[in-house]
């Protein structure tokens, strides 16, 4: 039995080198300018074949375990190493049953096996990295699904996601593309805090790009985004189904996507059910909850206010909640009022809860990692330009009105 030789030393302690030793006049002839620094001390795999463990035990010394292998996971599963490689590396393409993919993950699980992310990238030229670059969708609470969607799917298909914020300072976006770049990400995730245009860097211009609650002039750059005509439809459909003809509609006042797709949805709402669409029933303001009290009183102060509000947002609702409770309304007896975000904090917060439709943020976020990784592995993919449906929440904020 053969033991590395013993270095005496106090722990985290470097060691001096010592001509007079001669391990020591070995490593400065091989590496002279290299300091000599010692390693624990280790037991061979040889005195393992040989049955001594036990023995290195008692002398104190770690025993090296050798890394599971793939081909110990297929030996433990009962597969073939290519199978393991399908299931842990999640090929899309591979056609493994349920159950074998199951019995893969378990004996990886058992084994502690994980693959080598570093030799797959090599193997694929790739870093298994993608990066969301976005303005402020790190700092706000209002899209944090996003997020949460981009990771869980990325984590799902094998990839990590890295995260950039802005903060809407184009000084900053460019200083974080070259770092993004320098990680050398495999693609990138473009996203905005909230569904409006946007004009890309060019300096991502070689880059796979997705975008995400935005679109571009740039046809050739896919994207996915709330379909806002059919959510602002939608949320007076629910109304109009609940009785109400006089509805009122306050909304944001800038420009954006999101104003006018919910405009038009409002407004073709109205006419498909034969009630005329009046500008006196619509104010804007800017989104947040002071803008949807001012509209608010606005509306329902006038000489033949709506019995109904459809809200931009869950913020304008509230500054809608607040108009009420000081002109004594009770909702949704006397006002019914609905919105569009499913901010929870918000919606469920208020009293009653507010009726809302919800934002796809987390069903967005996972899109658009599926998409970006599809497009990795398939550079013929046709270009897509996604709108995902905004479900209805109900809760408590809609009823039948008691006028007309």
């Amino acid at each position: 039995m053969v033991l590395s030789p013993e270095v005496e030393q106090a722990p985290n302690q470097r060691s001096r080198l010592r001509p007079q030793s001669p391990i020591n006049r070995d490593v400065m002839r091989r590496h002279p300018l290299t300091p000599y620094w010692p390693r624990r001390q280790t037991f061979c795999q040889s005195d393992l074949a040989n049955g001594c463990v036990d023995h290195a035990k008692e002398l104190g010394r770690s025993v090296a375990t050798p890394r599971p292998t793939i081909q110990d996971v297929a030996l433990q599963a009962g597969v073939s190493p290519t199978t393991v490689s399908h299931v842990l590396n999640r090929v899309s393409s591979a056609r493994v049953n349920e159950a074998t993919r199951r019995r893969v993950e378990e004996a990886a699980a058992l084994l502690g096996y994980t693959p080598n992310g570093l030799a797959r990238g090599l193997r694929r030229q790739r870093s298994q990295t993608l990066a969301l670059l976005s303005d402020r969708i790190a700092t706000t609470p209002f899209a944090g699904g996003i997020i949460l969607g981009a990771q869980e799917k990325a984590a799902e298909l094998g990839f990590v996601l890295m995260l950039y914020s802005t903060g809407e300072d184009p000084d900053v976006e460019e200083r974080e593309i070259r770092t993004l770049l320098q990680h050398q990400v495999d693609g990138v995730i473009y996203a905005t805090w909230y569904h409006r245009r946007v004009s890309t860097p060019a300096s991502l211009a070689r880059t796979p790009l997705v975008l995400l609650d935005c679109t571009s002039d740039d046809a050739a750059l896919p994207s996915v985004v709330p379909d806002e005509y059919n959510a602002g439809r939608v949320a007076t459909q629910e109304l109009i189904r609940h009785g109400h003809r006089r509805i009122g509609f306050v909304t944001n006042i800038d420009q954006v996507p999101a104003t006018l797709g919910r405009l038009h949805g409002h407004r073709d709402a109205l006419n498909a059910a034969d009630i005329p669409f009046t500008g006196d029933l619509v104010a804007a303001d800017i989104s947040e909850t002071s803008g949807g009290y001012r509209t608010a009183l606005q509306l329902l102060t006038g000489s033949n206010p709506p019995t109904a509000i459809f809200a931009y947002n869950d913020r304008m609702a509230m500054g809608v909640y607040r108009a009420a409770r000081e002109l004594n309304l009770d909702i949704p007896k006397d006002l019914s009022v609905i919105s569009i975000d499913n901010q929870e904090i918000i919606a469920e917060g208020l009293h009653p809860g507010l009726t809302t439709l919800q934002l796809p943020h987390y069903q967005m976020g996972a899109w658009a990692v599926r998409h970006l990784v599809e497009r990795l592995e398939h550079h013929d993919l046709p270009i897509q330009h996604l709108e995902l449906s905004c479900p209805i929440v109900h809760r408590a904020s809609v009823a039948t009105p008691a006028r007309q």
